[in-house]
C-alpha cells in the first residue's frame, strides 16, 4: 500500500466581498497559496508534474486559471494544468482529480487547490454580441447566475436552504444558534491561533503604502443570538434563512501538495496526512444542502468505519439549515464539527471553499493531535461529496 499523500496545505484569509482582498483576482489569490505550498513541502517546481485548482466564477479570468497560476508560480511550462468547475466542491475535486493522477502513474506531484474572487466577478451582458436594436441592455451577475442560483428552479441556493429547513423541521431558532456557534467559534480559533499554521498573510499595495491581511474578514465577535434573530428572512416571506445564519460571500484560495508516500520518502519529505478514502452522491437539487449526510455515509460504509471512529469532521457551512439537519441526522458529535468555526463566520469563497476545509481540517488534526478527519460540502445541482485523512 502506497497512499497519497499531503505534503503542504496552506490557504489565504478569507476576505468579504468587497473587502481587503478584493483587489486580486483568482489568480493572484491562487498564485500566493500556491508558491507558499511549494515552499513549504519543499519540493523543488521542477518537481510539479500537474496541477489542478477549482474555480467558479470564470468569466473575464483569462484561459485555464489553473495553467495562469501554474505559469505564475515558476513551474515550468512542460508540465501541465486544468481548472475544474463542481461548484462549491470544485477545491476538494481538484484534490480527487489530483489524487486519481498519482494514483493512475499520470503524474509524481501534482498542486492542486481552489481560488475564488467573487469580488472580481464581472456582470455579464448576454445577446449583444451582433448588435442590440432598440431598449435597455439587460446585465446580470455572473456571482448570481453561474454561482448563486439552482440551474434549474431558478431560484436561489437560499430557497433551497428553505426546502431543507422545511422538509427537515430545523427551526430558525436552531439555525440561529449554530450561526452564533460557529462565530464564537472562530473567535476562540483566532485568539487560540489555531489558524496560524494555515493562513499565509497577503500583503496588498494601497495608494497610501500597504496592508498585511492575516485573518479572516468576515468573523464577528460582536455577534449575538439577539442580533441574529431580529434579521429579516433574506429569501421568502415568513423563512427562516437570513443574512447571519448563511455563509457569505468571500474571496480566498488554498492549496496543497500532493505525492505518494514513497515519493515523500524518497525526496526526504515529512507529510501532514494521507488520504483514505472518497465519495461523491447525488440528490434532488431542490434539497442540496443535505447531501452531505448521504456522502459521509457512503464514505465510513466504504471504509467500513463508523462516525464515532472520526476525530474532526468539516462540514462546509452553506447554510446553517443544512448544517444542523447534517449533523443531526447524522448522530455527530456537535463538539468533533467545525470546532474553529465553519464558513457561516469564515467565508464561503466558492471554487476554493472545498480545498479550504480539507486545510482546515489537516492543519486542525496537527494542532488538537488527533488522526482522523473527514471533509465534506453539499454542491449547488444536487451533489455532495466526501474525503477522509488521517495524519501522519
Amino acid at each position: 500500500m502506497d497512499p497519497v499523500v499531503i505534503v503542504s496545505a496552506v490557504r489565504t484569509p478569507i476576505g468579504k466581498l468587497g473587502g481587503a482582498l478584493s483587489s486580486l483576482n483568482a489568480v493572484e489569490l491562487g498564485t500566493i497559496v500556491a508558491k507558499e505550498a511549494i515552499r513549504r513541502a519543499q519540493v523543488s517546481p521542477k518537481h510539479i508534474d500537474q496541477v489542478i485548482f477549482g474555480n467558479v466564477l470564470q468569466a473575464g479570468s483569462g484561459q485555464n486559471v489553473a495553467r495562469q497560476i501554474e505559469i505564475n508560480s515558476g513551474i515550468p511550462d512542460t508540465s501541465t494544468a486544468m481548472t475544474t468547475n463542481q461548484v462549491c466542491g470544485s477545491g476538494l475535486k481538484a484534490v480527487r482529480l489530483g489524487q486519481t493522477a498519482i494514483e493512475m502513474g499520470d503524474a509524481d506531484v501534482v498542486l492542486v487547490g481552489g481560488t475564488e474572487s467573487m469580488s472580481a466577478a464581472p456582470f455579464i451582458a448576454p445577446h449583444v454580441r451582433f448588435g442590440h436594436k432598440y431598449g435597455q441592455v439587460p446585465f446580470f451577475d455572473s456571482v448570481e447566475h453561474d454561482g448563486l442560483e439552482d440551474a434549474f428552479s431558478k431560484q436561489p441556493m437560499g430557497i433551497t436552504a428553505e426546502n431543507v429547513a422545511e422538509q427537515f423541521k430545523v427551526t430558525r431558532e436552531a439555525q440561529d444558534a449554530f450561526a452564533l456557534q460557529s462565530h464564537q467559534r472562530a473567535v476562540q480559533a483566532q485568539q487560540n491561533g489555531a489558524f496560524n499554521e494555515e493562513i499565509v498573510p497577503v500583503t496588498i499595495k494601497t495608494k497610501r503604502g500597504s496592508i498585511t491581511v492575516s485573518e479572516d474578514e468576515a468573523v464577528r465577535p460582536d455577534t449575538s443570538i439577539e442580533a441574529l434573530a431580529k434579521l429579516p428572512a433574506s429569501f421568502k416571506k415568513n423563512g427562516t434563512v437570513t443574512a447571519g445564519n448563511a455563509a457569505g460571500l468571500n474571496d480566498g484560495a488554498s492549496a496543497l501538495v500532493l505525492m505518494k508516500a514513497s515519493r515523500a520518502e524518497q525526496l526526504g519529505l515529512t507529510y501532514l496526512a494521507k488520504i483514505d478514502g472518497y465519495t461523491e452522491v447525488g440528490i434532488d437539487p431542490a434539497i442540496m444542502g443535505y447531501a452531505p449526510y448521504y456522502a459521509i455515509n457512503k464514505l465510513t460504509a466504504k471504509l467500513a468505519i463508523s462516525t464515532e471512529e472520526i476525530d474532526r469532521f468539516e462540514i462546509n457551512e452553506a447554510f446553517a439549515a443544512q448544517s444542523v439537519a447534517v449533523v443531526r441526522d447524522l448522530k455527530l458529535d456537535s463538539k468533533k464539527v467545525n470546532a474553529n468555526g465553519g464558513a457561516i463566520a469564515l467565508g464561503h469563497p466558492l471554487g476554493d471553499s472545498g480545498a479550504r476545509i480539507l486545510t482546515t481540517l489537516i492543519n486542525q488534526l496537527h494542532h488538537d493531535n488527533l488522526q482522523t478527519g473527514i471533509a465534506s460540502l453539499c454542491i449547488g445541482g444536487g451533489m455532495g461529496m466526501a474525503m477522509a485523512v488521517s495524519k501522519a
